[in-house]
């Protein structure tokens, strides 16, 4: 069965490019504080996790795709609707919200000291 004519598989695919694409921002931000390198593009990265965590929360904290993707799908498996582990998605936002707070920690450090 082809992409085209699979929508869950479409959606999985698109949810894990996105995921990865905030993996890298949060891993730049992260490595900027780390060496004191903070620019722009920290900024950002701040405003789009700030973004991202608005949409969540106007969606009641789910992902618009988990959404869109439920249609296609009666699992009751976390990671249903994105190629992570099991355990990485249903931990998703306990994890990386707790990574970005020590981040924003960091900054903040880094920018008064």
């Amino acid at each position: 069965m082809s992409i085209i004519n699979n929508p869950l598989k479409t959606i999985k695919i698109i949810h894990t490019i996105i995921w990865i694409f905030f993996n890298v921002v949060l891993f730049y931000m992260a490595y900027a504080v780390i060496v004191d390198k903070i620019d722009l593009f920290v900024w950002i990265g701040i405003a789009l996790i700030l973004m991202e965590g608005i949409v969540l929360l106007l969606f009641r904290k789910m992902c618009p795709l988990t959404i869109m993707a439920r249609k296609y799908s009666e699992s009751t498996q976390d990671n249903f609707d994105i190629y992570l582990p099991n355990w990485l998605a249903k931990y998703n936002k306990l994890i990386y919200t707790s990574f970005f707070v020590v981040i924003i920690i960091g900054l903040v450090f880094r920018i008064f000291t």
